[in-house]
């Protein structure tokens, strides 16, 4: 029934792929996938520092409701990311320190919701990544309507179970599961060159002819 679904037959990206991306910032993958997707600056994490790295199990929901999100966590696997699109909504909250709890029992990855979050000490020192556009002491309904693996948006990033997700200080990113090898050999190359400048750097020999060679052929 439209409104009321769940997508199970989605298939997951390798655990091997994925941790592969664990060491890559944010922003060299952004760079390779042509800086023009990403989960948008209102989705912050509340966390802490810890990176966020797994695969994406998508819940849309109608705003300041979690039936759904329930479902989700039941069916999710080690590894997921539960990426809910609660339209931006912050008048209520999607998660908070009981369904944290549950879902590290349930080897979850994290939380990317497009919505607000209540309980945030408890996500503070919880450890368990969790991504949100804000925060409310106001909880959520539990009546749907909502589906569950099917193409989300969040924060202007379109989502879709299996594709792999990512986040650090810097924010959340979603890569394409069906471009992911090709993502990886790319960013993995421009660490590898950054990894080179910043050396240049720490010991004198940084090239910065680039500079001006750019400006030459702007005219100056």
């Amino acid at each position: 029934m439209l409104g009321f679904r769940v997508a199970e037959d989605f298939g997951r990206p390798s655990k091997e792929l994925v941790e592969k991306f664990r060491t890559i910032p944010t922003a060299i993958v952004s760079d390779n996938m042509h800086r023009v997707f990403a989960g948008g600056t209102g989705l912050r994490p509340f966390h802490g520092d810890a990176m966020m790295c797994g695969s994406a199990l998508t819940v849309r929901t109608r705003p300041g409701d979690n039936l759904m999100v329930h479902k989700a966590l039941d069916i999710a696997m080690p590894g997921d990311v539960i990426v809910v699109d609660a339209s931006g909504d912050l008048t209520n909250a999607i998660i908070g320190e009981i369904m944290l709890n549950y879902a590290i029992t349930r080897g979850v990855a994290g939380f990317v919701i497009d919505g607000a979050v209540r309980d945030s000490g408890a996500i503070s020192k919880g450890g368990l990544p969790v991504y949100a556009r804000g925060v409310t002491h106001r909880g959520p309904y539990k009546d749907g309507p909502g589906e569950v693996g099917v193409p989300v948006t969040v924060g202007g990033m379109v989502v879709s179970s299996g594709d792999i997700m990512l986040g650090d200080e810097d924010g959340v990113l979603a890569v394409p599961q069906s471009h992911a090898e090709e993502i990886l050999a790319l960013a993995l190359s421009q660490q590898g060159r950054e990894a080179g400048i910043l050396a240049s750097i720490a010991d004198g020999t940084v090239d910065r002819t680039w500079v001006d060679q750019t400006l030459r052929t702007k005219g100056l």
